[in-house]
């Protein structure tokens, strides 16, 4: 058994994002991700915990604070933790987009005191003692480009409201650079709207391998792309080096995943970087080494567990056992590779 201080946890969302109801990909229940979760052994290691998304059907930001404890009881009778929770601020959700009008701007601050508030009450119950609140822009890059500058100065000012929210419950946000999200769809646009935040002890990055992949390659921002098809690997080190420098002193939250460089979205989900298994023959990262990059110095930023995130799979792959068995494995290997010792 490893005596590492990085816990390993399993994201829930993937029973939600891109989900529908009467569909042949319908919503995965909380109970059913969990027992999943729990189930998964690799040589008598098992996941730490869990990060939450807190929406409908899984939770419900507006539940009372016994429902939320029944919830946590569930959790920490599995043998589990809560780390980083997921904030609703989407349209559809409870809150809307970052750089919109008046009204959609205090919606997506809602959300976050929302997710602060269920945050707490998981703090005070004792199952949660790490982690971050996700964010993102909860707007897509052609209405962001509509008035870019001006976007994303509405953006750094809506994350700075909502970061005050946040640090008032001793909280951090955490926004999860993706090539869906307007200001934030190439790895210079996240640098320029965290700075413009300003916020850098409050309000950071969340590096996803699968998600950051697609910053290299340029798509939705061509004029930012560090490769191009074909790439050597001393091209793919440089450029890698390159981008994590950037954004590394930024990231305090970390998804280990896995892309084929194709992007794909189902449901109501934009298209976003394609997550494949942890063993997919097309992927095209090195996860254990990749991981490196983002997780030098992990401590000094505050990160205290890494997450496994895969959406959009098909069910009857998330609700095949040996799925998670294979995905704990690899992120054993991350852990054992950069975790430091206890």
């Amino acid at each position: 058994m490893s005596n590492s201080t990085l816990k390993l946890h399993n994201a829930m969302w993937p029973g939600l994002v891109g989900k529908e109801p009467g569909t042949d990909h319908p919503p995965i229940s909380l109970d059913n991700m969990l027992d999943f979760t729990v189930k998964a052994q690799v040589n008598g290691q098992k996941f730490d915990g869990v990060d939450l998304f807190l929406f409908h059907s899984h939770t419900d930001p507006d539940a009372s604070t016994d429902d939320i404890k029944k919830m946590a009881d569930k959790i920490a009778s599995k043998g589990l933790n809560v780390g980083s929770v997921v904030a609703p601020i989407w349209p559809g959700t409870v809150g809307d987009s970052s750089f919109g009008s008046p009204d959609q701007r205090a919606k997506f601050v809602l959300a976050v005191k929302k997710a602060c508030r269920i945050a707490r009450i998981l703090n005070d119950h004792g199952v949660r003692k790490y982690g971050i609140i996700r964010i993102d822009a909860a707007g897509g890059p052609s209405d962001w480009a509509k008035d870019p500058t001006g976007n994303t100065k509405k953006t750094a000012e809506t994350f700075r409201e909502a970061g005050i929210v946040a640090a008032a419950h001793g909280e951090r946000l955490a926004a999860e650079g993706e090539i869906c999200w307007g200001g934030m769809h190439s790895w210079k646009h996240m640098v320029n709207l965290l700075e413009q935040t300003g916020m850098p002890g409050t309000v950071g990055f969340q590096a996803d391998l699968a998600h950051t992949y697609l910053y290299l390659m340029g798509y939705n921002a061509p004029e930012d792309a560090l490769l191009k098809e074909g790439y050597s690997h001393p091209e793919f080190e440089a450029a890698y080096t390159k981008m994590t420098d950037a954004l590394r002193p930024w990231t305090i939250d970390f998804h280990v995943a896995q892309n084929d460089g194709t992007v794909h979205g189902t449901g109501s989900h934009d298209k976003t970087g394609r997550h494949c298994l942890a063993d997919d023959p097309k992927g095209k990262l090195d996860i254990t080494k990749a991981s490196g990059y983002w997780l030098k110095d992990y401590a000094g930023r505050g990160i205290q567990h890494i997450c496994w995130d895969g959406c959009m799979f098909p069910n009857k792959v998330l609700e095949t056992q040996e799925t998670w068995n294979k995905i704990l494995a690899a992120m054993i290997a991350v852990r054992d590779a950069h975790g430091s010792k206890s």
